[in-house]
C-alpha cells in the first residue's frame, strides 16, 4: 500500500510543480486539460490548466497534482506535506528553497526527535514540513 499526496492549485499547478522539480529533481510528468481526448469533459476555459502532474522519485515516491477547474478553490489547510531527507545540509536547503516567497512557521532548527525539523507554507500555499532522518548512530 502506499499513500501519496495529490494537491491541487487554483491555477498555478505548472509553475508550481516546476519548481517543486526545480527544488527536489525526479521525473516531471504533466498532463494539460488541453492533452484530454477529444470528446472528454473539459471544464470551460481549462484549456491551459493541469489535469494531472507528478513528479515521481528514483525510489517511486511521488508528489500528484492538478489545477482545480472548479471557481472555489482554496489552498490545503490542515495537513502539510512531509519531506524527509538523510542530511542535514540537504533539509535546510530544500526548506529555505520551499520558504522562498511563502511563509514560515517554524524555522528549520534541531528537535529532540530530528537534527533538523521546519514548517513553512510555500509561495503556492502548500504547508510542508522537512524533516531529517535521525542517524542510527
Amino acid at each position: 500500500m502506499a499513500f501519496y499526496p495529490y494537491l491541487n492549485f487554483g491555477g498555478n499547478c505548472r509553475e508550481a510543480f516546476a519548481r517543486y522539480h526545480e527544488i527536489v529533481g525526479g521525473d516531471l510528468q504533466m498532463m494539460g486539460f488541453s492533452d484530454v481526448p477529444e470528446g472528454e469533459d473539459v471544464p470551460p476555459g481549462m484549456d491551459g490548466m493541469v489535469a494531472n502532474a507528478a513528479l515521481v522519485m528514483a525510489d517511486g515516491d511521488m508528489i500528484m497534482g492538478s489545477d482545480d477547474p472548479g471557481d472555489t478553490f482554496t489552498p490545503a489547510k490542515g495537513m502539510y506535506v512531509n519531506c524527509t531527507v538523510d542530511d542535514v545540509a540537504e533539509a535546510d536547503r530544500i526548506f529555505e528553497a520551499l520558504a522562498d516567497g511563502g511563509s514560515i512557521e517554524m524555522a528549520i532548527d534541531e528537535v529532540f526527535w530530528s537534527p533538523r525539523f521546519g514548517i513553512c507554507v510555500d509561495r503556492f500555499g502548500t504547508p510542508w514540513m522537512v524533516n531529517t532522518a535521525p542517524s542510527d548512530g
